[in-house]
């Protein structure tokens, strides 16, 4: 409990400070110094174009969600965005500018690439409008498992780049893996750790948490709940996190397994974790996932008689940005707030 209070009450603020200063000489002194000044500079600049190669080779997914071998431009000037998580990643690394088209999302901390006039429209995150990447003439291209089917069109236009997560190696891990990748592309690696730090101690923090206590993961879509195992979304709650995963079954499809309510009841788990698709993806008229899950049988779980069901508060992110480093930080932030409360009512309750 201490660890997870001192975690979301604590905050470093880290201020640099930067001065310059400057010498006169006399007139021609001071002209021999520029030019000497120049020709450094000169030299510096052909020496790094020198150095820096035209080409880099990465390690990326096919069309058929395998890993290949890829030639990619280094340094890339002209980038085509068609997955959130890497557009999250390219934010982060300060590279945003270089963005020229950008598949729509109502992700809020990505918006400005929404509204900026001067970023083309691509279509979505599942089907790319293909004349609009070609128009744009990107050096690059990224893009998620929703447009694996489109991988050899597009590549016919620009390398694309094609990363995910791993449910296997975990999310922080694949997001540490793929933002290496990314950042090799552009020669920025040394951003990567600067970006990540802090994640591994929250994690621990939350597994300190979940330790001993069980939990049934899914999603509202369509007016049904279904089941997430720890191969499928969110299954940093399961697999990194550590909470018993009563629906992990080995094998979760796209939108999770069919549940029943009555099954719910049957596993009285301690912890629901619910994922709101409709809500993440706007689904006109949807009903919301709390009306769904508080039914008759699911208030006689015991997450429910102890106020224990999570409502995941960015939907969207955890739906469509997954694998992205700030994607991330709103995840976490979810399930720590979601705990602190937790923590906060026993304590409470301990009082009374």
């Amino acid at each position: 409990m201490k660890k997870l209070s001192a975690l979301i009450f604590s905050m470093l603020l880290a201020v640099s400070v930067a001065a310059c200063s400057g010498t006169q000489t006399s007139s021609r002194t001071e002209e021999t110094s520029a030019q000497n000044t120049q020709t450094e500079q000169t030299t510096e600049q052909e020496t790094a174009s020198e150095a820096a190669p035209s080409t880099i080779t990465i390690t990326s997914l096919d069309g058929n969600g395998e890993e290949t071998q890829l030639e990619v431009p280094y340094n890339p000037q002209r980038i085509a965005i068609l997955d959130m998580a890497a557009l999250d990643m390219l934010d982060n690394f300060g590279l945003g500018d270089r963005v020229v088209g950008s598949a729509s999302t109502s992700l809020d901390y990505l918006q400005q690439y929404v509204t900026d006039e001067t970023v083309e429209n691509l279509g979505t995150i599942k089907e790319a409008d293909l004349e609009a990447v070609m128009a744009c003439e990107p050096d690059i291209i990224f893009i998620g498992g929703r447009l694996s089917a489109s991988y050899d069109a597009l590549s016919e236009i620009a390398p694309v780049v094609y990363l995910s997560t791993d449910s296997e190696l975990g999310v922080v891990e694949s997001v540490r893996k793929n933002a290496q990748t990314i950042a090799s592309i552009f020669g920025v690696e040394e951003q990567v750790e600067q970006k990540l730090a802090g994640f591994d101690e929250r994690i621990q923090a939350l597994s300190d948490f979940a330790q001993g206590k069980n939990a049934v993961i899914g999603m509202c879509t369509s007016g049904s709940f279904n089941v997430l195992g720890n191969d499928g979304r969110c299954s940093i709650i399961g697999r990194e996190i550590g909470f018993e995963n009563l629906g992990d079954t080995g094998s979760t499809s796209t939108h999770g397994n069919e549940s029943s309510f009555e099954l719910l009841l049957e596993w009285n788990p301690e912890y629901i974790f619910v994922l709101d698709r409709d809500a993440a993806i706007g689904t006109d008229g949807a009903q919301l996932a709390q009306e769904i899950m508080e039914n008759e049988l699911t208030m006689q779980t015991a997450a429910y008689q102890n106020g224990n069901i999570v409502y995941l508060e960015h939907p969207a992110v955890w739906y469509t940005a997954e694998g992205g480093i700030t994607a991330l930080d709103y995840m976490l932030s979810d399930l720590e707030c979601s705990f602190f409360s937790f923590l906060f009512q026993s304590f409470l309750l301990l009082q009374i």
